[in-house]
């Protein structure tokens, strides 16, 4: 580093200009060719010890780090335009040096900052980007979540519609959002989306946007009870698939017997290949886009009926990696769905994942070993096949509660 001045500097030289010796980050400048002047922050971060080899011995080297700050001035100022660039060039790199040492040397100033600058974050802006930016296969799920959000905002708080921030949202906002899914989605449908809404939260909290999840403590209503509320009984899925209109989507009715069949989630469904399908062993081998990646027993098995093999169908083998199942879009899936339920007579709320509650209650209330069962779904732990124990006794409860009253 030279000790010119800056109107001393050839091309390709660099100096500091803080005077103070103690300064860290210091505030220097470097000429260019075209006879501007770069000028940059160097950081300071103490001493490391390295092997010289002329010497024969370890001896300290200091640790520094050089950020450009894209700040351009010109070298011999002439003109008082030139003279007022450099001034302000100069006053603010001074200003971003002064705000970078106390990042370093004071650790609560630093924290002060960091909420200053997320203070104004919209969060609305800033779960889209997180949205748009994570790589998960429930992605529409996430962009459903916050669509609920900006929805109930809009209903409920129209003065955050467009932009909301961390001091605006607090654990009252939270549980009337929870009761706004409740109100408007039956089913799984609010938990769901709750558990998507908590993830943008948790993620915000990650990286100090928001310094504590407004979350904690509000919950949906218990699972078990919408389960047993959104499941088809045998004789219901016997009418669905006996119940025919015009425009319906042979793709959708075969994936959706799969569903109800097998246990398979729809964005499994979706990405099923003949070469997951081992037609001489009658099995399904697949992967759970939920949990690949995530856990060891992302795995799943499940051995094929005659039933299931008509549904698959059978494919070349040059072609077993063509996908078993084309379905249009999650919406037009939804709203197929919708209307076949209700061709059928079905008042229920049935989404694709009453499909897979369905398969799991059924198969427990015929007398399924609960462990079966478990893997038969791809359930890490029993704890979350439990659910569906619970779902089924109170079906049971119901079924003797309805019964007539009678005097012996």
């Amino acid at each position: 580093m030279s000790k010119k001045t800056i109107k001393e500097l050839k091309v390709g030289e660099s100096c500091f200009i803080s005077n103070d010796p103690q300064a860290n980050p210091k505030l220097g400048a470097k000429l260019l060719s075209d006879g501007r002047i770069s000028l940059f922050l160097e950081f300071y971060f103490g001493y490391t010890l390295e092997y010289n080899e002329s010497q024969d011995k370890m001896t300290p080297k200091k640790k520094r780090r050089r950020e450009m700050l894209e700040i351009h001035i010109k070298q011999k100022p002439r003109t008082p335009k030139d003279r007022q660039e450099y001034k302000d060039g100069m006053e603010l790199a001074n200003k971003i040096r002064l705000a970078k040492a106390i990042e370093i040397t004071e650790p609560e100033k630093k924290e002060q900052l960091k909420k200053a600058r997320n203070a104004d974050i919209n969060l609305l802006i800033y779960f889209e980007e997180f949205i748009e930016s994570t790589r998960v296969a429930d992605k529409a799920v996430l962009k459903g979540a916050l669509k609920n959000f900006k929805d109930f905002l809009a209903e409920e708080y129209p003065q955050y519609k467009s932009k909301i921030t961390a001091s605006n949202i607090n654990k009252e906002l939270v549980q009337r959002f929870v009761w706004y899914l409740e109100d408007n989605h039956k089913g799984q449908g609010a938990e769901t989306y709750y558990r998507r809404f908590k993830r943008m939260i948790n993620y915000a909290v990650e990286n100090d946007v928001i310094i504590k999840s407004p979350c904690k403590g509000v919950t949906t209503s218990k699972l078990d009870d919408m389960i047993a509320k959104d499941i088809l009984s045998d004789d219901e899925i016997k009418l669905l698939f006996a119940t025919h209109y015009k425009e319906e989507n042979p793709e959708i009715r075969r994936a959706f017997a799969m569903t109800c069949l097998s246990g398979v989630r729809r964005c499994d469904v979706i990405k099923l290949c003949y070469s997951n399908v081992d037609y001489a062993n009658k099995i399904l081998k697949y992967r759970q886009s939920k949990t690949e990646g995530h856990s060891s027993k992302s795995g799943v098995t499940i051995p094929l009926n005659d039933n299931l093999l008509a549904i698959i169908g059978t494919k070349a083998d040059d072609a077993k990696d063509d996908f078993i199942f084309h379905l249009p879009s999650d919406t037009m899936c939804l709203k197929a769905l919708r209307t076949w339920t209700k061709k059928a007579g079905i008042k229920k709320h049935i989404t694709w994942h009453c499909g897979r509650h369905s398969f799991a209650t059924l198969l427990l209330s015929h007398g399924s070993n609960i462990k079966v069962v478990s893997n038969l779904l791809g359930h890490s732990t029993l704890r979350f096949t439990e659910v569906y124990v619970r779902a089924v006794d109170k079906l049971k409860e119901e079924a003797i509660n309805s019964l007539p009253d009678i005097q012996v």
